[in-house]
Formats: C-alpha cells, sequence, structure tokens
C-alpha cells in the first residue's frame, strides 16, 4: 500500500508538471527546438520553475514507491497522472468536468485495473547484477538514438510523439536505475546509496528525459505527447522489470485482456487531451488589451 500510495502522488506531481512545463514551453519559438537554448529561455520563466519544483517532488515520491514495491506495479500506476491532473485543475479553475473528461478518466481507470488484474506482477530481486546493465543500456541508448534521428526529420505532432516515446524511454530507465540504486539503502546505508554509479545515471537519465520531454511538449500538442508518454513509460518500465528485476507477469490468453486494457489506456488518454479543459489549462495566458 505504501508503493501505491506514493506512486498514486508521483503520477499527481508529474501531471502537473508536465502541464506547468508546456505552458511554458509553448512561450518558445520553434527554432529553438533541440538546442541548449531551449532550457536557457525555459529557466527564465516562473510557470517553469514551479513545474521543476513538482518534478523534484515526484522523484521523492517515486524513489520510496519503488524502494517499496515492484517496478512493474508502481510505473504502470502513473498511467493516472493525466486524468488526475485535469480533475485538480478544474478544482483549482473551478471548470466543472464534462462528460468526455469523465468518460476518459473511467477508461484510463479501467484499463489500468483491467492491465493489472491481468497481469498480476510478482515481485522479484530488488538489485541488478552489474554486468546485466550493459546490453540494457546499450539497447536503450539504440532505441533513443534512433527516435530522436527520426524525429529530426520530422515537424509537428509526429515529431513531439516520437520525442514523448523517447522522453518515456528515458523515464523508464530512470526509474530502473533508481530503484536499483535505493537498493543500496539496505545494504550499507546512505553511504552505499551516496557511492552507487546507479544514482548518478539515475540523475543523467532524468535530465536526458526531461530535456527530450521539454522538446516534445514544444514541438506538438499534449495529445500527440501523453498517449506515448504514458504508456511508452508503463510499457518499457515493465519490460525492465521482467528483464532486469526478474519480475514475472501472466502471458498466454491473459495477453488478451492486457492489450484490452491498454487499448483502454491509450483511447482515455488521447480523449482527455482533446478535451477543452486540458486545452484550457495548457493555453499561454491571454495577452494585455492595448491601450488606445
Amino acid at each position: 500500500m505504501i508503493s501505491v500510495l506514493f506512486a498514486v502522488l508521483t503520477a499527481l506531481s508529474n501531471g502537473c508538471a508536465s502541464v506547468l512545463q508546456r505552458r511554458a514551453a509553448m512561450e518558445v519559438p520553434d527554432s529553438e527546438a533541440m538546442r541548449l537554448s531551449l532550457m536557457t529561455r525555459l529557466v527564465r520563466q516562473k510557470v517553469w520553475l514551479a513545474g521543476i519544483g513538482l518534478v523534484i517532488v515526484a522523484a521523492v515520491c517515486q524513489a520510496i514507491a519503488l524502494a517499496t514495491g515492484p517496478i512493474a506495479v508502481v510505473q504502470p500506476i502513473f498511467v493516472i497522472e493525466l486524468p488526475l491532473t485535469l480533475l485538480v485543475a478544474g478544482l483549482v479553475m473551478r471548470v466543472r468536468a464534462d462528460a468526455a473528461v469523465w468518460s476518459g478518466v473511467s477508461a484510463v481507470t479501467a484499463g489500468l485495473a483491467l492491465g493489472m488484474a491481468a497481469a498480476a506482477p510478482v515481485e522479484g530481486s530488488d538489485t541488478v547484477e552489474g554486468v546485466a546493465w550493459i546490453p540494457a543500456l546499450l539497447v536503450t541508448g539504440v532505441f533513443e538514438a534512433g527516435l530522436i534521428v527520426a524525429a529530426l526529420r520530422t515537424r509537428g505532432n509526429l515529431r513531439a510523439a516520437l520525442l514523448g516515446l523517447a522522453a518515456a524511454c528515458g523515464y523508464a530507465l530512470t526509474a530502473a536505475l533508481m530503484k536499483d540504486a535505493m537498493a543500496n539503502l539496505d545494504d550499507g546505508g546512505v553511504v552505499a546509496l551516496l557511492a552507487s554509479w546507479q544514482l548518478y545515471a539515475t540523475a543523467a537519465a532524468g535530465v536526458g528525459a526531461l530535456f527530450l520531454l521539454q522538446n516534445a511538449l514544444q514541438a506538438g500538442s499534449l495529445v500527440a505527447v501523453q498517449p506515448m508518454l504514458t504508456l511508452g513509460d508503463a510499457l518499457i518500465s515493465i519490460l525492465y522489470g521482467v528483464t532486469l528485476f526478474d519480475e514475472q507477469l501472466r502471458t498466454g490468453w491473459w495477453l488478451l485482456p492486457e492489450l484490452a486494457a491498454l487499448a483502454l489506456i491509450a483511447t482515455g488518454c488521447a480523449r482527455l487531451a482533446r478535451t477543452p479543459l486540458a486545452r484550457g489549462t495548457l493555453a499561454p495566458p491571454p495577452p494585455p488589451p492595448r491601450v488606445r
């Protein structure tokens, strides 16, 4: 229950951070895409810094969740970040959620429940043997590089989707490294944690994923980014859990309800991202009236 609780808190913090970061990214011209100057422009915006603050809160909550539960359980819970964000935004803005929002929330929630029940993840090891990280990091690097190269050859929502998937891969890698790093607390305490290479690799992967996400949000709409980010993070995290941490999922005919769950989640995320509430929370503020 502790891991589930902190996974939900992580999803809420990450979702709200995405909204703030998207609003900031919309103020940056397309000419700054995939350049360090993009981050220079963003860091000057208070709304973006507020989003980064929420990212830090999410990182702490995620570390606690991964330290107390399997990655195949914790990471899929993050698919609820968009529904939670929109519902909270509606409360803050005093905007009543319409039927489209509730149908999207219902689809994501039902898909998550169905997927978790069908897969029934079983916890494996808390640590990863050092040698096992070598092929995992190589495959991840090649996959992300391919996505980035493909994204640079496109524009608009297709670029946003490709970069969103690349960011999802980076966040999934961050989670796997973080879980492995947190296992050092049980073996040698804080000193062992600070001495582990996984801790610093977690920071590097997280920064890289953040950079890719900013570019994805700047390149296209939330409806292009969010499904790829949400599903990509969950699926790749499960893959890391199975291959690196020996976590087990049900297969065979159970794959049918698992695929149905993925379809429900993808449909719900796409529907939510198209709602007026999502567009309203992400739209930049209107310009001040001119003095005649």
